[in-house]
């Protein structure tokens, strides 16, 4: 205790006259801005921050998909207005890529329709439940909870990795399908299985993140609802319907937001897992970003971005609609 208290001494020895330097010159912005404007000298680095890393990287993009060619530089960059919106919206027939002018750019459009529409409902339904199971009185609770969360830790090119060993043709998978007498297969060369694990991947690695939101939002129901439902002799299904759903609502949608955004966003562990394949089977619309802007040859940004921001567009619809639909809701 005395080394303790000889070490803070020292310590505030050391600090105390630093910041009575430092006080001096905010005394002097506080007499010039005042009080109130005070805490926007605080929250300035943040913002410098915030507009270096966010801002300027959007309006940059914006820069990029009206110009076109293939320099980096901006000032080499030949202006062509909506060009590269108009390549890639153009189609004779939107729901048949073969008749688009940029038909690998709609077909991982679909393909990213597909994969978040199972992606995400098959994510939220099955965290739902591992939530209100976790959420129950069993054994070895604390265990279960960390068992489901544990593949959220890893990193996604590592668990593609992981399933690639086991999924490909000599792989731990077809080797006990061998031992059992059923054969192998090859998962990864056929477009559909390809696509279904790629969709199990996804559910597999980021559902862990989802319940455990979920699992707040159910232990922040106060218990005495449930207690007045039990006493009312009300059944599990209507408790479930009537009280547990409602309350967990607001829970619910930002669920729903995070995980189609993420859905949206696939693209490490997908790319790891099937490298887009087999064909365009697997891929998806980040990936075509990503392959068009640097993998490709020549690399057209332009296209890139453009495809970058109407895809932040659609994103930001369907946040908006899914707020209108709650606060719908909500307000009755």
């Amino acid at each position: 205790m005395a080394q303790r208290g000889a070490g803070d001494g020292l310590a505030l020895r050391v600090i105390a006259p630093v910041m009575r330097v430092v006080e001096i010159p905010m005394i002097g912005l506080q007499r010039v801005l005042g009080i109130n404007r005070l805490a926007w000298v605080f929250l300035l680095p943040n913002l410098l921050l915030f507009g270096l890393f966010a801002f300027l990287p959007v309006i940059l993009n914006v820069a990029y998909a009206t110009t076109g060619g293939a320099n980096v530089l901006l000032e080499a960059r030949p202006q062509i207005g909506l060009d590269n919106f108009e390549r890639l919206l153009d189609c004779a027939n939107h729901l048949d890529p073969n008749t688009c002018r940029e038909d690998k750019f709609w077909r991982a459009v679909w393909n990213t329709l597909w994969f978040v529409t199972l992606q995400v409902g098959i994510m939220v339904g099955f965290s739902l439940l591992t939530a209100i199971v976790l959420n129950g009185k069993i054994r070895a609770r604390g265990f279960f909870r960390s068992v489901f969360f544990f593949p959220v830790l890893l990193s996604p090119v590592v668990v593609a990795l992981i399933w690639k060993w086991m999924l490909q043709r000599n792989g731990v998978l077809n080797a006990f399908l061998d031992w059992a007498g059923i054969g192998g297969y090859n998962w990864l060369v056929d477009a559909n299985w390809a696509f279904a694990w790629s969709v199990f991947l996804s559910v597999w690695a980021h559902m862990g993140f989802y319940t455990l939101i979920l699992l707040a939002g159910l232990q922040a129901i106060p218990r005495d609802v449930y207690e007045a439902a039990t006493m009312d002799r009300a059944s599990p299904w209507r408790v479930f319907r009537r009280i547990t759903l409602p309350l967990l609502a607001p829970t619910m949608l930002v669920v729903l937001v995070l995980a189609l955004i993420k859905g949206v966003q696939t693209f490490d562990e997908v790319y790891a897992f099937t490298g887009g394949g087999p064909g365009t089977a697997t891929t998806f619309i980040i990936q075509y970003i990503y392959e068009e802007g640097f993998a490709g040859s020549p690399r057209l940004f332009g296209l890139s971005a453009a495809a970058s921001l109407l895809v932040a567009a659609v994103l930001v619809v369907l946040t908006l609609v899914q707020l209108w639909v709650n606060r719908k809701n909500v307000n009755g």
